[in-house]
């Protein structure tokens, strides 16, 4: 790292948030603060807890304050994480248990705040569920506030230096990206982070290219250097030569001019040229993503996660907090219906307001639809919100994990028994909400049909189903090559529950990955699910592929994998098969 400044130099990370940025590189030098710890007299413990509770009031003032803020600049549309923040900050467990490290440790309320947030890394290190892992940026953007309020540090907004401003960081907040001017600031890069932080899911929803998780980056003497920022191999080159910029200034116009295409075509009806119709939806985690899902031509939300509502907080959300945020998803994306799946949680997905059991396997234990069960009192606040929130609009309810029947007659039961509460109480709600179930289990698979009989839809979680099926941990790297969607079992079990469901006359969804992979798309169109839900990005990219093929075309090819024994061998055919039919639609 020696180089003359004339000197290019690359630095890796993970594409967070697409598109190609050329501009000047701003170095913010605003790490996380690690203020000092020390010891302190026993006749001290009572000032120190003054200060932490102190400061964790002013930290909530300023939240409150920064979201009236916001809301006249940028709207209630992407102000959930500001809700989020605010249910951490009123986590009696961040003050007890930081009260706790001051009192029996004797030391200062910064060393007791630093302590506590340790542990919370600790735990969530543990969550293999990516998703829900990089949930930890949400607790160090808090913590980090109420240490700023302690040592009167300020936390301005990022200010470009030109009017084309990459900026770099150790880490980049929600609260960085709504401040800051968009139209100046063209692309950012961190040095943590995660593709499904709230940063990241707000860097997308703006379109602004994002890098995380490059070590170091603002460490060297770069202000100022011509940079470009790759958001799609996860790169920043800084000092390009003349033949990488040129280089890059074409994949840029390229990139720009496929996503410009690909938006011309998200307006266009997802149909095949035979006029076969399919629902293309998206899959969504907080509001803010609503609009993006129907900008790029979703027609609405095939599935909306909530687990994000119960983390990070000793106390399960009550009623009235989970129907406000439902309906600000419900809101985000009107007139279109919203598939809201209940809590997915448990085991290895780090819930605070539950007690857990030590569990060998918890991606076997108790989670999902069990975890619901075994608490209905908890569970059925969630589905009175649900009821409620679909008064305004279309809602289908989705329970997640369904291994048997008797676990779908009890969810039933209770949410029946929440229908008629909210008729004593004369709430509205939709008395026709359909209500489906998430195949991911082996075992639903093979009594699909006596679940269809009680079942609105059927949902088809792929990345379960597969890791459940081929007993393969997806999240294992020596185990990646065996992760295999085409398998002849995979396939054969997509197949029945299409089968099994239009026997029934009930819709047949897909809300797993291979969704939004096009190469999967004539497989199940031509098996016949009616639905599938992905990421708001690879709708357009699906529905280029649909509208240049034909249903027949798709059965065609759905049938001739079947006459292959592997998946290596499916894979095969089905990309010559592609390439043959559809090459141009993979430009």
């Amino acid at each position: 790292m020696d180089s003359a400044k004339n000197d290019m130099r690359q630095f890796s990370g993970v594409a967070a948030s697409p598109g190609i940025a050329v501009g000047i590189l701003r170095v913010i030098d605003r790490r996380r603060l690690s203020l000092e710890e020390y010891n302190i007299d026993q006749a001290n413990v009572g000032a120190e807890t003054d200060r932490l509770k102190s400061a964790i009031a002013r930290t909530r003032v300023e939240l409150e304050t920064l979201k009236e803020q916001l809301q006249e600049t940028v709207g209630n549309e992407h102000l959930f994480f500001i809700d989020t923040h605010l249910m951490i900050l009123a986590d009696e467990r961040l003050v007890s248990e930081s009260s706790t490290f001051i009192e029996t440790g004797l030391i200062n309320a910064e060393g007791a705040l630093q302590r506590s947030l340790h542990r919370y890394r600790e735990l969530f290190a543990g969550i293999d569920d990516a998703y829900l892992r990089e949930r930890i940026s949400d607790v160090e953007t808090v913590i980090e506030k109420i240490l700023c309020n302690m040592s009167g540090t300020s936390h301005a907004p990022i200010s470009p230096v030109s009017g084309q401003t990459v900026v770099a960081a150790h880490d980049i907040t929600p609260t960085d990206i709504l401040q800051m001017d968009r139209g100046r600031v063209i692309g950012l890069i961190t040095e943590i982070g995660g593709r499904t932080t709230h940063a990241s899911i707000l860097a997308r929803a703006f379109e602004i290219p994002l890098v995380v998780g490059a070590e170091g980056i603002t460490d060297l003497l770069l202000e100022g250097a011509p940079v470009i920022l790759d958001g799609i191999g996860g790169c920043l080159i800084v000092n390009p030569d003349p033949g990488t910029f040129v280089d890059y200034i074409q994949r840029k116009r390229h990139y720009e001019y496929i996503e410009s295409e690909l938006l011309k075509v998200a307006v266009l009806p997802s149909r095949t040229l035979d006029g076969h119709h399919i629902q293309l939806r998206g899959n969504v985690e907080v509001p803010e993503e609503g609009a993006s899902v129907l900008r790029h031509g979703g027609e609405g939300v095939g599935l909306y996660r909530t687990e994000m509502l119960f983390m990070n907080r000793s106390e399960m959300p009550d009623e009235e907090e989970q129907f406000r945020v439902y309906s600000a998803m419900q809101s985000a994306v009107a007139p279109h219906p919203i598939t809201i799946r209940t809590l997915d949680a448990g085991g290895d997905k780090l819930l605070d307001g539950c007690v857990h059991l030590a569990e060998q396997n918890p991606a076997l234990g108790m989670r999902a639809i069990r975890l619901a069960l075994s608490k209905p009192d908890e569970f059925k606040k969630q589905l009175r919100a649900i009821l409620r929130v679909s008064a305004a609009g279309k809602v289908r309810i989705m329970f997640p994990m369904i291994s048997g029947l008797d676990e779908l007659r009890q969810a039933r039961l209770l949410l029946e028994q929440s229908k008629a509460e909210l008729d004593a109480e004369g709430i509205a709600y939709d008395r026709d909400m359909a209500v489906g179930i998430m195949i991911e289990i082996p075992s639903a698979v093979v009594i699909a049909d006596l679940l269809a009989k009680e079942a609105d839809f059927f949902s088809v979680g792929t990345n379960d189903l597969i890791q459940y099926s081929l007993a393969i941990d997806r999240s294992n790297e020596h185990l990646a090559g065996m992760y295999q969607p085409l398998h002849p079992a995979v396939l054969r079990s997509l197949r029945r529950v299409v089968e099994t469901a239009h026997a029934a006359g009930i819709a047949a969804c897909i809300c797993g990955e291979m969704a939004g992979d096009p190469l999967y798309l004539p497989v199940l169109l031509g098996l016949g699910f009616d639905e599938l839900s992905m990421g708001a990005t690879s709708i357009p990219r699906v529905k280029k592929l649909l509208r240049r093929c034909t249903r027949e075309q798709a059965v065609e090819i759905s049938e001739s994998c079947f006459n292959y024994s592997t998946a290596t061998e499916v894979d095969l055919y089905l990309k010559s098969a592609i390439t043959r039919h559809f090459a141009e639609s993979f430009d």
